[in-house]
């Protein structure tokens, strides 16, 4: 079966990954990014978010089976809350009706392990109250503190958008219309950007004991394409909400083995 897909973030790392193999395998797909994609747009912004929604109805021909949000920003800056989190969650609801349309919706997010790191809950509470402004705001003076705070802002985002897609993904909008929703916690991936992080032995030593990862190590982009892939296949049926953590281990090093204390 042919689908096609709207991917965010298709110009590079995973996104470029994901696209390369839905290609491959004979899908459409129509990439969404600030360059080199197309849709060129800027999901920072309201006015670039749905400009750039109209582009891909219109280039879609009113048919999406599956969106795969992989644009995102690592950098510790008020702008990272903007894509992170509001590029994507209005990029989303702007395609649904469309999307909804599809015999087989389903919908991927990538967030990341930084969503069970430290974080601002004060900026976690206002992305998930859906207040740009006030998120922006409070992650502005996170980085104008230069106290640390700034360091913050990208697990913010990510933990933002992990508990988004578990308050969405079961109401009337997703659940009703048939739509899985899910996310992707991916650990770290090599990718051009994290290359740069680790240009010496040293510098690959220190991210190794930072983000331990026993199983394989490090991953290419491959890898995680493949399980977005599944995520909007027409064979996941029944799985929504969750975000599935493909870091070789880290999230159980991190968390431990017994997560269902909350249970007791």
């Amino acid at each position: 079966m042919i689908r096609t897909y709207v991917i965010t973030g298709s110009a590079s790392g995973i996104g470029a990954a994901t696209s390369s193999a839905l290609k491959k395998a004979g899908h459409t797909v129509i990439g969404v990014d600030i360059h080199d994609s197309d849709v060129d747009v800027d999901l920072s912004t309201a006015l670039g978010r749905h400009e750039g929604a109209a582009k891909v109805i219109e280039l879609s021909k009113g048919k999406i089976d599956a969106v795969i949000a992989c644009a995102g920003l690592a950098h510790p800056i008020a702008k990272t809350v903007s894509v992170n989190y509001f590029g994507v969650t209005d990029f989303l609801f702007a395609l649904l009706p469309t999307l909804s349309k599809s015999d087989s919706p389903r919908v991927a997010i990538t967030s990341s392990v930084a969503s069970i790191m430290p974080n601002s809950p004060e900026l976690v509470e206002a992305m998930c109250a859906d207040d740009e402004p006030k998120a922006v705001a409070i992650a502005q003076t996170l980085v104008d503190a230069a106290a640390g705070g700034e360091q913050l802002i990208y697990g913010s985002t990510k933990r933002a958008i992990s508990r988004w897609i578990r308050r969405e993904s079961i109401t009337s909008k997703w659940a009703g219309a048939g739509i899985p929703l899910n996310a992707v916690g991916p650990a770290i991936v090599e990718t051009p950007m994290v290359a740069g992080m680790i240009t010496t032995p040293e510098a690959r030593e220190g991210l190794i004991k930072m983000v331990p990862m026993p199983l394989h190590g490090f991953m290419p982009p491959e890898a995680v394409a493949s399980l977005l892939i599944w995520l909007t296949g027409v064979e996941n049926t029944h799985t929504t909400g969750q975000t599935f953590y493909i870091d070789g281990g880290f999230e159980v090093i991190k968390r431990g083995e017994d997560i269902w204390a909350w249970a007791r």
